[in-house]
């Protein structure tokens, strides 16, 4: 199979139920930020020398691969065949375990503090704004294409997922014996 296929070249792009749109149409820059936070943590987790944060974010990065694929499926076809293609309130209670784990040992935030830090918590702090934005994105998609525009609990996940790597970054720069600088 060739990588280019040129189906693209007149700026358009095919969603899962084989519809043609513009590649700047909404649901599509909504999937590619998700697309772009998966990089951001791959980028994040070869910067990791911590087994059990890369490993999060490995399973984080396959969730991701998920909502990209629920997002591109505006008939809501690919649940019925694809079932790891599935996201879930269980997904949604393991961002909440991590969070509470990750937090534990970390001193209590009393300001805001800077991005930045170790190679892995300031890429992991480029992440969540990444997140961030592409929990935006999906606001605006469900605002414009009605709330079966896709499941709420991606944007559940997305948002909680944020918190999550906020978190992450304080951790891996906690391990990494670098001092969070406050505002």
């Amino acid at each position: 199979m060739k990588i280019y296929t040129r189906t693209g070249d007149n700026g358009e792009t095919g969603l899962f139920d084989g519809t043609r749109v513009p590649k700047s149409d909404p649901r599509v820059a909504t999937y590619g930020d998700v697309d772009e936070l998966n990089a951001w943590l791959g980028l994040a987790r070869a910067s990791l020398e911590n087994a059990e944060l890369a490993g999060m974010l490995e399973r984080i990065q396959r969730d991701l691969f998920a909502i990209g694929a629920r997002l591109a499926d505006p008939a809501h076809r690919i649940s019925e065949r694809v079932t790891k293609a599935a996201v879930s309130a269980d997904d949604i209670a393991r961002l909440e375990r991590w969070i509470d784990a990750l937090e534990a040992p970390l001193p209590p935030l009393r300001r805001f503090i800077l991005a930045g830090g170790s190679p892995a918590g300031a890429t992991l702090h480029v992440a969540r704004t990444v997140c961030r934005r592409a929990e935006r994105a999906m606001v605006a998609l469900g605002q414009t294409g009605g709330r079966e525009a896709f499941e709420p609990e991606l944007l559940t996940y997305v948002n909680r997922l944020s918190d999550l790597l906020f978190v992450m970054a304080r951790a891996a720069n906690h391990r990494a014996g670098t001092a969070e600088r406050e505002w």
